[in-house]
C-alpha cells in the first residue's frame, strides 16, 4: 500500500478517496450497533407495545400509485433507495478509477464475493433441503454489511495492513451488487412489464443524456424519483432504482470528485451513515424476543442463516480467493496472506443491514421474518466477535 502512495500519484489520490469512504462508513457502523441494541431493548421493555406499534404505523402520502405503508416499509422501500444509490456510486467509482479498475486486482474480491455468496446459500440449503417453505431464505446469509464490517476493521487498523481493508471493502461492495441482483431476480412481487418497460426506457434516456455530456444533478435527481416510482409499480423492488440512477450519473475520470457523481457521493455519505442506516437499524430490530427464543434459534431456518453467515461466508471467501490465486487469475494484495483473508471472510459474515433487508422480502409470515432477523442478529454478532479475535491474533 505504501508503494501506491510513492510511485503512482493518481493511485495515491484514489487511495485517499477510498480511505475517506472507509473512515466515514466505519464511523457510522458504531452508531448502527448502538441503534440496534437500543431498539432491541426497547422492544422488550415496558414500552414495547408503543415502540413496536410506532414502527408499524401506516402513512398514506395520498399520491397516485403510492399506497399506505408502515413507517418501516417506507424506510425499507424509500430511504434505503438512497443507501443503494450511495453503494451504486461507490461501485461506479471503483470500477472506473478505483480498486476494481485493474482486471487482476479486481478479480480477487470479485471471485471472493462470488464464493462468499454461493457457499452461504449452499450451507443454508443443507439445513433446509427438506423444508421447502424456507427455501426463499437462501439469499439472507449471502450479503455483507459494509458499515459493520468496516467498523470492526477500523478497530484493528494498527494490526492489519490497509490493503486488507481495501480487499474487504471491495468485496463488500461487489457483495452488495450481487445482493441487489438477487433481490431483483428472486424477491420481486410479480413483474408488471409495462411499468418495467417504462422504467428501462427512462434509464436508457438518462444514459443517453450522460453520453451527451449533461452534467447537472438537477436533471438526474428528479428523474431518479420518477424511476423509483416506476420500479415501485413494476413489482421489482424499488431500491434497485438507486443503483440504476447511480450508473446513469456521470463520473469523469479526469473530473473525479468534481464530477456530478463525485459531488453526490460526498453529499450522501453523512446522511446515509448518520441518519438512514441508524433509522433502518431502529425500525428493523424492534423485535420482541419470544420466551422460547432458544427453541426458535434451533429451527432449520435459524440454523441455516447462522451457519451460512458464520461458516459459509468465511469458507467461501477464503476458498475462492486461494483457488483464484493458485490458478494465477488473481493476486493477493501486498501485506496480505491466507490467514488474513480468512479473517476478513469471518467479518464478511456480518450480514446485518442487507441480510435483514432480504429477510423482509423473503417471507410473508411475520413469524418467519422475525425468526430470520433474530438469526441474522445472533449470527452477525458471533461473526463479528470471531473475526475480530481471529484478526487480532493473525495480525501480529
Amino acid at each position: 500500500m505504501a508503494r501506491l502512495f510513492t510511485q503512482k500519484p493518481k493511485v495515491a489520490r484514489l487511495s485517499r478517496l477510498f480511505l475517506e469512504f472507509y473512515s466515514k462508513l466505519s464511523a457510522g457502523g458504531a452508531l448502527l450497533v448502538l441503534c440496534a441494541v437500543v431498539s432491541l431493548l426497547l422492544a422488550n421493555s415496558g414500552i414495547a407495545q408503543s415502540w413496536i406499534g410506532f414502527w408499524k404505523t401506516e402513512l398514506n402520502p395520498g399520491l397516485p400509485g403510492l399506497h399506505a405503508h408502515s413507517i418501516t416499509d417506507w424506510i425499507n422501500d424509500g430511504l434505503m433507495t438512497v443507501f443503494f444509490l450511495l453503494v451504486g456510486l461507490e461501485i461506479e467509482r471503483e470500477l472506473l478509477v478505483g480498486e476494481l479498475s485493474d482486471r487482476k486486482t479486481a478479480l480477487l474480491p470479485v471471485l471472493a464475493a462470488v464464493g462468499g455468496m454461493l457457499f452461504p446459500a449452499a450451507v443454508f440449503w443443507l439445513f433446509n433441503s427438506s423444508h421447502p417453505q424456507n427455501w426463499r431464505g437462501a439469499g439472507i446469509p449471502t450479503a455483507t454489511d459494509i458499515a459493520f464490517a468496516m467498523a470492526i476493521m477500523k478497530t484493528l487498523s494498527k494490526r492489519i495492513p490497509p490493503s486488507l481493508a481495501v480487499f474487504l471493502t471491495a468485496l463488500a461492495i461487489i457483495d452488495d451488487l450481487g445482493a441487489i441482483l438477487v433481490i431483483a431476480v428472486f424477491y420481486g412481487q410479480g413483474i408488471h412489464f409495462f411499468w418495467l418497460g417504462l422504467a428501462l426506457l427512462l434509464f436508457g434516456l438518462l444514459l443517453f443524456l450522460k453520453r451527451r455530456g449533461l452534467q447537472s444533478l438537477w436533471y438526474y435527481l428528479p428523474a431518479g424519483l420518477l424511476l423509483w416510482w416506476l420500479m415501485m409499480q413494476s413489482g421489482i423492488h424499488a431500491t434497485i432504482s438507486g443503483v440504476m440512477l447511480a450508473f446513469a450519473i456521470p463520473f469523469g475520470k479526469k473530473q473525479g470528485e468534481s464530477s456530478p457523481s463525485g459531488k453526490l457521493l460526498d453529499i450522501l455519505h453523512e446522511p446515509v451513515a448518520w441518519f438512514i442506516l441508524p433509522l433502518f437499524a431502529l425500525a428493523n430490530t424492534a423485535l420482541p424476543l419470544p420466551g422460547d427464543v432458544g427453541e426458535l434459534l434451533k429451527s432449520p431456518l435459524s440454523l441455516g442463516i447462522m451457519a451460512g453467515l458464520m461458516l459459509g461466508k468465511p469458507l467461501g471467501i477464503w476458498l475462492a480467493s486461494m483457488l483464484s490465486v493458485r490458478m494465477g487469475v488473481a493476486a493477493i494484495p501486498t501485506g496480505v496472506n491466507g490467514r488474513l483473508i480468512l479473517g476478513a471472510g469471518m467479518l464478511g459474515g456480518i450480514g446485518f443491514t442487507m441480510a435483514m433487508f432480504v429477510s423482509n422480502l423473503a417471507f410473508e409470515s411475520a413469524g418467519l421474518v422475525e425468526m430470520s432477523k433474530l438469526a441474522v442478529l445472533l449470527g452477525s454478532c458471533l461473526a463479528a466477535v470471531l473475526g475480530y479475535v481471529f484478526l487480532r491474533v493473525a495480525g501480529k
